[in-house]
This record gives C-alpha cells, structure tokens and sequence, in this order.
C-alpha cells in the first residue's frame, strides 16, 4: 500500500504532537515532517515531495496564505488541507482561490478528519462539513471558477442592520428583545437571522454568537 505522504505545519506544539502521533497510527499515512512555521516550507517540500501539506490557517509568524501560494507556485503537485477552528468566508475564498483542496476544522471528529485527508488525496475539493449546500459553498464554487472577487465578497458581505442584529444575539438577546431594541417587527428580525444564517453558512443563533465573538463583528 502506497502511503499518503504528509508534511504537517502547525505552531502549537500540542497540538501538532498530537496530530502527527494520530496520523502516524494510520496505515495509509505517513508523516514525513512536522514544523511549527513556514520558514523552510519550500526546501523541505522539494525534498520531501509531500503528497498533502497540512498547514495551519492561523500561524503566528507567517503568513498562511503566502505559504500557500508559494507552495502551489513551486510544487503544484502537493494538495493543501488547511485546518482552524472557525474559518472567516473572506478566508475561505482566499485560500480557495489560492489552490487550497480542503479544509479542517480543528474541532472536527477523528474520522472526520482522517476522511478529509483521504478525499483530497483522492482529488476531490473538501468544504467545511457546515458549508456544504449552503449559499456560500456555491459562492466559493463561482470564486474557483473565476468570477470577481470583489462581487464575491460583497455578496456575503453584512448589511448595516444585519451586523446590529449579530452584536445584539452575541449578547444573548431574543428576536423579540432586537426587535425592541431596533423598532422593528420581530418577523423582520427571524427575516434578518434567517438570512445572517445563510450567508455565514450556519445553523443557529449560538453559532452566530460564536462566529461573532471569534471574527470581533
């Protein structure tokens, strides 16, 4: 059996220990670097010849991004998975666009994850598993594609009133209570939640408060 060739880029170092000692347990992985930056990224990749670059989205010292495009500039070859806990749609695109294959939640399952890494090796493009049939997985699909970044974002991009109603369910208020709080009607308000939801390609109002909190909106 052929093993799938992993180079691992990750800046905690728990968590990369971690990583590698559960990817090396695999009988079809092979981890054949660990780092805990990007600094000698592309002299190990032509070395080493990894099959998937696993690379964390959030390195202290580098630029993620500018890790990935150099990376697929020089050694096309390698697929890119990157991992964070909750990736920004303005990320997403960027790092789509930039010839990422899959992403990683960092709070995603083992399987989960393992699955991941065997897709992407297998070619297929891998979206956050909340992102898949929603709005935005279908704007990231028009991004791949070619279409302006520009629109692309401004597609997704927060409405005045939207961002209020985000600030005022990340502080624990009711469709009601926004609704007094704005002067609006509290169908106006689900109409404003329902569609925050779409574009952030979540499901409740909790992952709206997380994804607020995480992103300073």
């Amino acid at each position: 059996m052929k093993k799938i060739q992993i180079l691992l880029i990750e800046d905690n170092r728990l968590l990369r220990d971690g990583i590698s000692s559960m990817l090396k347990k695999q009988l079809d992985m092979n981890v054949i670097a660990s780092i805990g930056n990007g600094e000698n990224i592309l002299s190990l990749m032509s070395k080493l010849k990894p099959d998937i670059l696993l690379l964390d989205l959030g390195l202290r010292n580098q630029n993620s991004l500018q890790v990935v495009k150099l990376s697929k500039q020089n050694h096309p070859d390698t697929k890119i998975i990157v991992m964070d806990l909750i990736p920004l749609q303005t990320d997403i695109l960027e790092f789509v666009q930039a010839g990422v294959s899959g992403f990683i939640l960092k709070d995603a399952s083992i399987s989960e994850f393992f699955k991941t890494i065997r897709a992407v090796n297998e070619g297929e493009e891998i979206l956050p598993p909340h992102l898949t049939g929603s709005l935005f997985s279908q704007i990231v699909e028009h991004a791949i594609n070619g279409s302006n970044h520009a629109l692309i974002q401004e597609s997704v991009s927060m409405t005045k009133r939207e961002k209020q109603v985000i600030a005022l369910i990340a502080d624990g208020f009711s469709n009601k209570e926004i609704a007094q709080n704005l002067h609006l009607s509290t169908y106006t308000i689900k109409s404003h939640v329902h569609n925050i939801l779409e574009k952030l390609a979540l499901n409740t109002r909790v992952q709206i408060a997380k994804h607020a909190h995480f992103s300073n909106m």
